[in-house]
């Protein structure tokens, strides 16, 4: 029995480990993957480059594991370091090669040496996030008293009100999603990625930042984690406050698409949704980091 415990706890730990590094991974990633040049080096790029920017990714992600990583509880031996850097760099590698085939940069009919150029290239700050990201946003377990005890940027601001709370969520979300996004919306990118949007795909795409945005505020175990699941408020319970936070991230994006003039009401309604939907990927990465910052 106890046996089983451990082991189911072990199993927990693990599973908190590895989200708590796919977070980071998509949080550091995530820029670069709407990044055309990338694209279309990694399609060219000659097999030995190839490998040295593989080892290199492994060298610095090695050295990241020794200092912090992205587990609970810090690699202390040799062995432990590896088995993270391995792991660390797995990570990376399955989000770019998932998020390349959902934005269709990596199809069947692609050639193999161009999938997996794109995939490596790609890895490399999806990898190097994951090995951030007890750096990025601290473990509220590892807060003192003292600082858990101050109040967060939107509580000073708005005092305890279900209401004013729900009001700062929503603007720190929003502030989270012009940080993020920002940059991305007045590339040609999202047009690209839209001309080769299939409506499967752009499902997957909603699923995959709906479970960002749960797993960054609630599950990763980053910094004011507790505060957030204690915190009152219009929705504020783990799935209501993830499905309104992804709301007010896709009216983010919409008014960054506007204002960079990428929307074209001439273009069918459904093409300018999938515009909204692909930037409301980072956008939500985004305010969800805003929602834990603030």
């Amino acid at each position: 029995m106890k046996k089983s415990k451990r082991r189911a706890a072990s199993l927990r730990h693990e599973a908190n480990d590895w989200v708590r590094g796919l977070c980071g991974g998509f949080l550091f990633g995530v820029p670069l993957l709407y990044t055309m040049e990338v694209w279309w080096i990694g399609a060219s790029v000659s097999p030995l480059r190839l490998l040295l920017t593989f080892l290199a990714t492994l060298g610095v992600v090695y050295l990241l594991s020794r200092t912090e990583g992205f587990r609970k509880v810090q690699a202390t031996h040799e062995r432990e370091a590896l088995g993270d850097t391995v792991e660390a760099v797995a990570i990376g590698l399955l989000s770019a090669a998932l998020m390349l085939v959902v934005l269709q940069q990596v199809t069947l009919s692609s050639r193999l040496s161009a999938a997996v150029g794109k995939i490596v290239l790609e890895s490399v700050p999806f990898s190097l996030g994951v090995a951030l990201s007890n750096q990025f946003l601290s473990d509220a377990e590892d807060t003192d008293d003292s600082e858990a005890a101050k109040p967060t940027l939107s509580k000073r601001f708005f005092p305890d009100n279900n209401l004013n709370e729900t009001i700062a969520d929503g603007g720190a979300t929003l502030v989270g999603a012009l940080v993020v996004a920002f940059s991305i919306a007045p590339t040609d990118e999202v047009t690209v990625l839209v001309a080769t949007a299939q409506s499967p795909w752009i499902i997957v795409m909603v699923m995959i930042s709906l479970l960002l945005s749960y797993g960054i505020v609630f599950q990763a175990n980053f910094t004011r984690q507790g505060q957030r699941r204690l915190q009152q408020g219009l929705f504020q319970s783990p799935l209501s406050e993830t499905l309104f936070s992804y709301l007010v991230s896709l009216l983010a994006a919409a008014l960054m698409l506007l204002f960079f003039e990428k929307i074209d009401f001439s273009r069918s309604w459904e093409l300018t949704f999938y515009q909204i939907l692909i930037l409301g990927l980072p956008a939500t990465i985004g305010g969800a980091a805003g929602r834990l910052a603030l």
